[in-house]
C-alpha cells in the first residue's frame, strides 16, 4: 500500500527535527487496535509459522493464556495481512511522510519499512534498558524512524515508553555494556555515558503513535501492572537510503538489504527487486 503525506492537515517535522520523537493520538481507532491483538493470538495457536515456538502453543485456552510467556514476536508482517496492514497504514503513512527525511534538505519523502515487532509484555515482563534503534539497524543518512502503537493504553505503571529528548541531535551512537538488572529490563545490552536527567515519561492512550529517531534515547520499565502492554513498533527510513542491514558478504558501501515494503512514494531501486527475508518471524518468551 502506498498512501503520500500531509492529509492529516498537521504538520510534525519541526517537532520531530528538535525533539527526536512526536506523539499522534488516534491514528489507529478501537477497532484496529483489537484486530492486531487478536492477531497476536495466532502465532502462538499455530495458525502462522514461526522460529522459537514457546512451549505453551496450543489451541487451547484463552489468548491471555497463550500469550502470557511471551515478551515479543518479531517480523509479524511477514506471515500475518493484518501486520502488513499496520506497516502501511495510511494514516501512520501521512506523518512518516513528513518526518522521515525531514532532517534532509532534499529529500523526496519516499519512505520504505524493514522490520515489525509486536511487544506482548504481560504483568511483570521486563523492558529494555536504555538504547538508541540505529545501532541495530544502520541507515545511511540518520532516517531510521521508529512507529511506536499504543494497543493498550501505555502507563508509567506498565512501561510505557521513556525518551530524552534532543539525544538524537548529536547523530552518535553512545558506548554500551551489560546493564546488570535481569530484574528489570531484558537483556539487551545498555548505553551509557550521558545525561538521562531530561528523561520524560511518554503515557498514551491506545491508538496513539510515537514516532522516534533511530539515535533517540529511549527504554522501558519493568510492567507491574495486572494487565499487557501491547505495542506494535514498525521500523523505517527514506527510500533512497541504502540499507546495510543483515548483510554480511558486501561492502557496506553498497550494501542494501532489499526485503523491504514501500509505503510512501516510489522506490528509487525498485530495479534491483524485492527479496526474500534475511530471517524467519520469530518470538522471544521469558521465563
Amino acid at each position: 500500500m502506498t498512501t503520500t503525506g500531509g492529509s492529516l492537515g498537521l504538520s510534525y517535522a519541526a517537532d520531530y527535527v528538535e525533539d527526536g520523537y512526536v506523539v499522534v493520538p488516534g491514528l489507529l481507532d478501537g477497532a484496529e487496535c483489537a484486530e492486531i491483538i487478536e492477531d497476536a493470538a495466532r502465532f502462538v495457536r499455530g495458525d502462522y509459522p514461526l522460529r522459537g515456538v514457546p512451549a505453551a502453543r496450543s489451541s487451547e485456552g484463552t489468548d491471555d493464556e497463550l500469550l502470557s510467556k511471551i515478551l515479543a514476536i518479531h517480523f509479524p508482517h511477514l506471515v500475518s495481512p493484518v501486520a502488513l496492514g499496520a506497516l502501511a497504514h495510511p494514516r501512520i503513512c501521512d506523518v512518516l511522510g513528513q518526518i522521515v527525511g525531514a532532517h534532509l534538505p532534499h529529500w523526496d519523502g519516499g519512505v520504505k519499512a524493514m522490520q515489525s515487532m509486536l511487544f506482548v509484555k504481560p504483568p511483570g515482563f521486563p523492558g529494555q534498558a536504555w538504547h538508541q534503534d540505529e545501532r541495530f539497524i544502520p541507515t545511511r543518512d540518520r532516517s531510521l524512524v521508529g512507529a511506536w502503537i499504543a494497543l493498550d493504553d501505555a502507563t508509567e505503571e506498565n512501561g510505557c515508553l521513556r525518551v530524552i529528548p534532543g539525544s538524537q541531535q548529536a547523530g552518535i551512537i553512545h558506548r554500551f555494556k551489560a546493564h546488570g538488572r535481569p530484574d528489570e529490563f531484558d537483556p539487551t545490552d545498555e548505553a551509557y555515558g550521558f545525561d538521562d536527567s531530561g528523561e520524560v515519561v511518554v503515557e498514551v492512550p491506545a491508538g496513539s503513535v510515537i514516532f522516534f529517531n533511530g539515535y533517540l534515547l529511549h527504554r522501558s520499565l519493568k510492567n507491574v501492572s495486572s494487565g499487557y502492554r501491547r505495542a506494535l513498533v514498525n521500523h523505517y527510513c527514506s527510500a533512497s537510503t541504502l540499507l546495510p542491514w543483515w548483510s554480511t558478504d558486501e561492502p557496506t558501501a553498497t550494501a542494501d538489504y532489499r526485503a523491504i515494503v514501500p509505503v510512501v512514494g516510489p522506490d528509487p531501486y525498485e530495479w534491483k527487486g524485492i527479496a526474500a527475508p534475511a530471517t524467519e518471524v520469530f518470538v522471544r518468551s521469558h521465563e
